[in-house]
């Protein structure tokens, strides 16, 4: 039986050569992100908000101005509107209730859904959670640290794992993971809650394993190939790992493809940002991690002695060791 291969097994693409370009293209995708950030915001959920969140579902796809103008009438506060999916389905925000208790909010809840049923015929109460600002505020400050110190974790991991330019190159290519993420979260508007995070500390981990791996054979080669130069064994490093990333992506992909389109709005947010970190992830583990190695000054020399400029080429290599 012929086994299935997404690369063949004699390719020889040349990452390198496009380094400059993608340097330029992920300092401007940064900036970008960066800026929708600060401009537009996130849109966060009940769990960062703190509030109170329904979800209503409609025979059609309601007015939203009216919508508003029905929850202001309840004296429940003021009401941030957003829909789901094809618009049939409100995602309905209040702020806490006066008293803050249970009874405040199934009171305020009760109201919202008798006053929207007789309004709009066929409306369907869905679900309501609740968080308090002390415990809203809690999350975000834990969110924040839980980031950060996942990605000290791993550039120090890489650093003493191998050599500081791998640190260094792995936090700034984690780093453009994340800012492309809150990118697009404040580009699309979802809603950015305590699921997100989790994706995010996800997408984390999937782009560091695939780094992970290209490093040890970047280093694996260095060793090998005394007499190579650096950007000649990174793009033999990459091509040799490039099956194995392929392939990962895309079994990845298909489940998550399946979660976006089975799961329900509820995982949309969260499916849409593992999907976009695979492809992100990818794309920095190839052109910025690896690339920026050279940069950093990353050399390959020999042991016990210094660096010997290579003419170039697999066929000038000294081989130091068998080949896995």
């Amino acid at each position: 039986m012929k086994l299935l291969k997404l690369v063949p097994d004699n390719t020889n693409i040349d990452f390198v050569r496009l380094r400059g370009i993608a340097f330029g293209l992920t300092l401007l995708l940064s900036v970008i992100a960066v800026g929708l950030t600060v401009y537009k915001g996130l849109n966060f959920g009940v769990d960062f908000e703190g509030g109170l969140m329904i979800e209503e579902r409609f025979a059609a796809q309601p007015p939203i101005d009216q919508v508003r103008t029905v929850i202001e009438q309840q004296n429940v506060g003021d009401a941030n509107i957003q829909p789901i999916g094809d618009g049939t389905t409100l995602s309905i925000r209040l702020p806490v209730q006066s008293g803050g208790d249970e009874g405040a909010t199934n009171a305020a809840v009760k109201k919202v859904e008798a006053a929207l049923a007789a309004k709009f015929p066929g409306a369907t109460f869905l679900r309501y959670s609740t968080v308090s600002g002390k415990v809203s505020g809690e999350l975000v400050r834990n969110g924040a640290i839980a980031i950060v110190l996942a990605i000290l974790g791993i550039g120090l991991f890489a650093i003493f794992r191998f050599e500081w330019q791998f640190g260094v190159s792995t936090i700034v290519a984690i780093v453009h993971d994340l800012l492309m993420t809150l990118g697009f979260f404040a580009l699309t508007q979802f809603e950015f809650d305590l699921n997100i995070v989790a994706a995010v500390l996800t997408i984390i981990g999937y782009s560091i394993n695939d780094k992970i791996v290209i490093d040890d054979r970047i280093r694996e080669n260095m060793r090998r190939y005394r007499k190579m130069e650096m950007r000649e064994i990174i793009n033999l490093s990459v091509n040799e790992t490039l099956p194995r990333t392929v392939m990962t992506s895309v079994t990845i992909l298909l489940a998550l493809g399946a979660l976006l389109f089975l799961g329900g709005h509820v995982l949309r947010g969260f499916t849409a940002a593992m999907i976009l970190g695979i492809f992100v992830g990818t794309y920095s583990s190839i052109y910025v991690s690896s690339s920026l190695l050279i940069s950093l000054g990353l050399r390959a020399e020999p042991e016990g002695g210094a660096a010997r400029p290579g003419r170039g080429g697999i066929e000038n290599a000294e081989r130091v060791g068998p080949r896995n």
